[in-house]
C-alpha cells in the first residue's frame, strides 16, 4: 500500500488526450462527517474509506452538466447538458490515489443515464430535475422515476456568500478530488480527471429536504452538515480508466 497522494487544489497530471470532455456548472457541495467502518463495506474491492481527522464524509453534490463531448470532439448541446445529483463517499486505493466512489447518480436524460449504467457501469438514475436561480441562491429539485426507489427525492437551496480565498484542509479534502472509482468491466479501476483550481463560495443551506443518502446506503443524516460550498464551475477532461490494484489497502491519514 502506498502512503496516500497529498491533497491538491491543482490536478496533479495533465490529461492530453481525454476519454470525455463536459463542464460542471452552478454547483452545491454539501457534507456530512460519517465513521469510515459505516461506509467502508460500500467501497469497490481495492479501495477504503479515505479520511481527514479520522473522518470520512458523505457529499451530496447537485449541479448542471454541459455539453459532454467524446475524445476531444465538441460536446452535444441536448443529450450532454443537464442537471445532476450525486450521493458520494471518499475513497483511497492501494496506489494511493484518493477519488471519489459515487453511490447514485440522479440525472434527467433517459439515454445519457442508460449510457451511463451499461457504458461505465455508474449508478445512474432517471430522474425528474430542475435548476433556478433566484438572486444569490440556487435550488435543485430531484424525483426519481427509474429503476427506483421511485419517489427518491432532494430538494435543496443553497445562498451564496463569501468568495474562499484560501480553502481549508477540509476543503481541499473535499472538492480537489482528481478521479473515481468505480467497478467497470473486469474489475475495479480509476478513472482520473482534471479541471482548473475550484473557484469556492461558502454558502448557507437555506433547504435540504432529501432521502438520497440514506437510499445510497449510507447512514442518514442526523446532524446538520459540516461544510456546504458553491462554485459557478469548472470546464473538465476526464481520462482513461486504470486498474486498481488487488492487494490489501490501508486507510488515508
Amino acid at each position: 500500500m502506498q502512503k496516500p497522494t497529498v491533497v491538491t487544489p491543482d490536478a496533479p497530471a495533465a490529461i492530453p488526450m481525454p476519454l470525455l470532455t463536459q463542464e460542471w456548472l452552478d454547483l452545491a457541495f454539501v457534507h456530512w462527517a460519517v465513521e469510515p467502518a459505516a461506509v467502508a463495506g460500500l467501497m469497490p474491492r481495492g479501495t477504503v474509506p479515505d479520511t481527514h481527522d479520522g473522518l470520512t464524509y458523505a457529499g451530496l453534490v447537485a449541479f448542471r452538466m454541459h455539453r459532454v463531448g467524446w475524445f476531444g470532439l465538441p460536446g452535444v448541446p441536448y443529450f450532454g447538458s443537464f442537471p445532476e445529483t450525486n450521493v458520494r463517499l471518499y475513497s483511497v486505493d492501494a496506489h494511493g490515489r484518493r477519488g471519489v466512489v459515487f453511490r447514485s447518480m440522479d440525472a434527467p436524460r433517459l439515454i445519457p443515464v442508460v449510457m451511463g449504467r451499461v457504458g461505465f457501469r455508474l449508478p445512474y438514475l432517471w430522474s425528474r430535475m430542475t435548476v433556478r436561480s433566484v438572486g444569490d441562491t440556487v435550488t435543485y429539485t430531484s424525483s426519481r422515476r427509474w429503476p427506483g426507489p421511485r419517489g427518491a427525492y432532494s430538494r435543496i437551496t443553497v445562498r451564496t456568500g463569501e468568495r474562499v480565498r484560501e480553502p481549508t484542509e477540509l476543503e481541499h479534502f473535499l472538492t480537489a478530488r482528481w478521479g473515481m472509482h468505480n467497478v467497470f468491466f473486469g474489475g475495479a479501476a480509476y478513472l482520473p480527471n482534471h479541471h482548473p483550481r475550484w473557484p469556492l463560495y461558502r454558502a448557507e443551506l437555506v433547504t435540504c429536504e432529501e432521502d438520497l443518502v440514506a437510499g445510497a446506503g449510507i447512514p442518514a443524516p442526523a446532524e446538520a452538515p459540516v461544510s456546504v460550498l458553491y462554485s459557478p464551475g469548472v470546464p473538465v477532461r476526464l481520462g482513461r480508466p486504470a486498474r486498481t490494484a488487488r492487494g490489501s489497502v490501508s486507510p488515508g491519514p
